[in-house]
């Protein structure tokens, strides 16, 4: 018996006529199929199809023959798979994390860095906040991360773009109708930025955000007080929507907006937060290394975009 045999006894069985199986299913002649069929039977030692004014029709011997035949087909079918992979080598994979909201600039680009090894590598793309990115890359998780450089982990970076900080606002805020915004704004209104001095290492992001913000106020001559300090920049933006406050936050966040928030850009020189790719040196992923061999296109992608 050969696989043929069941192929063809399933499409007439399916079918339900010879001829329709054989022009339509199996591109053969009538009387060739006809044969064929008959071999199997006589193989099986049964009769597993009779004709009648309704075309074929299973016996009783071919409906407990039908299932075992598509299993039988099934199974075939999966060890030519299992064989063809095996045959395959394994595909490395390369996991690479985003900090959340900065997937949309840099995904694309990251690709683009991939592409002549993409048939050799399999990506996994991740999206977390900067800490938690980093603890992965220190679990061997991930192998890279777009994230912010983060000091109280062992690891190294590779600088990648200098993120201005922006404005964000509610939509139906007053200062909506400038094209940008002077610090001295913030004066009177509630304040939201990074929190300065956050309680544990997983803040890191926060404290460099809140810290580059002090400064920032303190070079313009304001001694603004910060009424909300935040970790993230999902509480950043709950916050302006649900305080009609502003908040000074990193470009990336017009990723992230609501409808209910918008932003604005700083009037002048913006202050700036480094924004990285950052690895652990004990990786030694082939993808890794070209890939860090390629992170100056990012670079200048950056500055060109």
């Amino acid at each position: 018996m050969e696989l043929r045999h069941l192929r063809y006894f399933i499409a007439v069985a399916e079918e339900g006529s010879l001829t329709v199986a054989a022009k339509h299913r199996l591109h053969t002649a009538q009387p060739s199929l006809s044969r064929q069929i008959r071999d199997l039977e006589y193989e099986v030692g049964a009769q597993l199809m009779s004709r009648s004014v309704h075309g074929i029709e299973l016996t009783a011997a071919g409906r407990a023959f039908l299932d075992h035949a598509r299993l039988a087909l099934a199974q075939a079918d999966a060890a030519v798979q299992a064989a063809r992979k095996a045959a395959q080598p394994a595909r490395e994979t390369f996991a690479i994390g985003f900090q959340t909201g900065h997937e949309i600039n840099w995904l694309p680009r990251a690709m683009h860095v991939l592409r002549d090894e993409m048939k050799n590598i399999q990506v996994a793309i991740t999206s977390d906040y900067s800490p938690d990115l980093a603890e992965a890359l220190v679990r061997g998780q991930l192998d890279v991360a777009f994230m912010r450089p983060e000091p109280a982990f062992d690891l190294c970076y590779q600088l990648v773009d200098h993120e201005p900080l922006i404005v964000l606002m509610p939509s139906d805020h007053r200062l909506t109708s400038r094209e940008a915004i002077h610090p001295r704004e913030f004066v009177d209104e509630i304040f939201i930025a990074g929190s300065r001095h956050p309680h544990t290492h997983a803040h890191t992001k926060a404290s460099v955000l809140g810290g580059v913000t002090e400064d920032y106020l303190r070079r313009n001559g304001l001694d603004i007080k910060v009424d909300h300090g935040v970790d993230n920049m999902a509480m950043a933006i709950s916050l302006v929507a649900s305080t009609g406050g502003l908040a000074l936050m990193p470009a990336y966040a017009k990723n992230l907006l609501p409808w209910s928030v918008v932003s604005r850009p700083l009037e002048g020189e913006a202050p700036t937060v480094d924004l990285v790719i950052g690895y652990h040196k004990s990786n030694k992923s082939p993808a890794l290394k070209l890939f860090l061999s390629r992170a100056d296109e990012l670079a200048n992608s950056a500055s060109s975009g």
